[in-house]
């Protein structure tokens, strides 16, 4: 059965953060929803290319396998601000499911508590908004349930990341040699 993955977006959002990872999952057969965060669909990202997202996240069913929370501003601000969001975190986090974030997205974790002594990365500077997490400079890591990235030049190694940990290495090598990229890790 196909994973299911849920991307939260809303207005600000990076889109490579966001959309290089529904497109990969995509590409390698998994279910993935575009969640917008407020009422409309039609959301607008921080370099104002605008997306029609699949679901609004009043309308969320609650069965996914992996939430992810791409960067950007002031998009990670609107992500943080959201009640919906932060029940949503802690929701995957007591049901130990996956949930990954990247660029400004991992300080939303980071001040809900939630990385406390666990390895993670976000965007250079954010660092402090962690709060006790053990930062690396990696450019993903994995300290699970929790898969953390630093940015838009990191957007593809999260990607396969992602595939390898929802299927299996051999998955994400495979999609990132169909796209013509040489992973790191």
């Amino acid at each position: 059965m196909a994973k299911k993955v849920y991307v939260l977006v809303a207005d600000g959002f990076e889109e490579v953060e966001g959309l290089v990872v529904v497109d990969l999952l995509r590409r390698a057969g998994m279910q993935v929803q575009i969640v917008s965060i407020k009422d409309s669909l039609q959301v607008q990202g921080a370099r104002n290319i605008n997306i029609t997202a699949d679901v609004s996240i009043d309308h969320l069913q609650d069965d996914g396998d992996l939430l992810v929370l791409p960067g950007g501003m002031p998009g990670t601000r609107y992500l943080e601000q959201s009640k919906d969001v932060e029940d949503l975190i802690k929701h995957y986090f007591a049901e130990g499911k996956l949930i990954a974030a990247i660029c400004a997205a991992p300080t939303i974790l980071g001040k809900l508590k939630l990385l406390k002594g666990r390895k993670a990365t976000c965007y250079p500077g954010m660092e402090g908004d962690l709060f006790e997490a053990d930062f690396t400079t990696d450019p993903v890591a994995v300290d699970l349930p929790f898969i953390t990235s630093r940015g838009v030049g990191t957007a593809l190694e999260f990607a396969c990341k992602l595939i390898e940990i929802l299927d299996s290495r051999e998955a994400a090598e495979k999609m990132a040699a169909s796209v013509v990229y040489e992973m790191k890790i």
